[in-house]
């Protein structure tokens, strides 16, 4: 009778021993989940660079957000991103377009320097301000602003060349500022005007020596001089 009851009484103190270990073992992986869901976030499903707490609304459609996102998945592929377009910015696309509008007006050709122009606009709005070097980004924007601007007034104003050339003017001294801080792999020439604006004179980019001014057109085609080259 002793050994029965010695034996229930040991049984019971290793029962109760495993249950407090199992508590003690619980109680911290249920923490770890509450903090685990707590900062989970969650993406709209229409569209997933809006992210937020289950349950929120997206802020372009109003959906709630019920996909999962995986932070560490989608924090290295924006930096991955971010990396890929630093190394591949470049103001070409932006040289090319603005020639494109130059020989335009060497023409006389104003409805063709109107669609330069708004093409030109189009592809400053387009830049990633995150894909230019951090050292040069609030450079880069400054230019870009006054830029953008006189692009939208060529554009808009097809039929009137005189309006479009004063515009010229200035967006030709932004696009000299940004190819000598952010340099072109085309070959390009500084020319300049003498009789333009009242004998005050301007200058336009080229990528060519021949002279052929946007300023005068098909009156007085010649008329300038290569400054230097860029």
């Amino acid at each position: 009778m002793k050994k029965i009851i010695f034996s229930t009484l040991i049984m019971a103190i290793v029962l109760t021993a495993c249950n407090s270990k199992n508590k003690e073992t619980t109680a911290p992986e249920a923490a770890s989940g509450t903090t685990q869901s707590d900062s989970q976030l969650y993406a709209c499903s229409m569209h997933p660079e809006v992210t937020g707490k289950k349950g929120d609304k997206c802020s372009k459609c109003g959906m709630e957000l019920t996909e999962p996102v995986k932070e560490t998945t989608e924090k290295s592929a924006e930096v991955k991103t971010t990396q890929a377009a630093q190394a591949t910015f470049s103001i070409n696309e932006i040289v090319s377009n603005y020639l494109t509008l130059k020989n335009a007006l060497t023409k006389d050709d104003t409805k063709g320097a109107a669609n330069a122009g708004q093409a030109l606009y189009a592809i400053f709005n387009n830049v990633n301000p995150n894909s230019i070097d951090s050292k040069l980004k609030t450079e880069y924007l400054d230019i870009a602003d006054d830029a953008k601007e006189h692009a939208e007034h060529i554009g808009a104003n097809g039929g009137n060349i005189e309006h479009q050339r004063e515009h010229f003017a200035m967006l030709s001294k932004d696009m000299n500022d940004l190819i000598k801080s952010f340099k072109s792999e085309q070959k390009l020439y500084q020319d300049f005007c003498p009789m333009y604006d009242g004998g005050k004179g301007a200058i336009w980019i080229s990528e060519t020596k021949e002279i052929k001014n946007p300023y005068q057109g098909k009156k007085m085609l010649t008329c300038g001089s290569m400054k230097k080259e860029l």
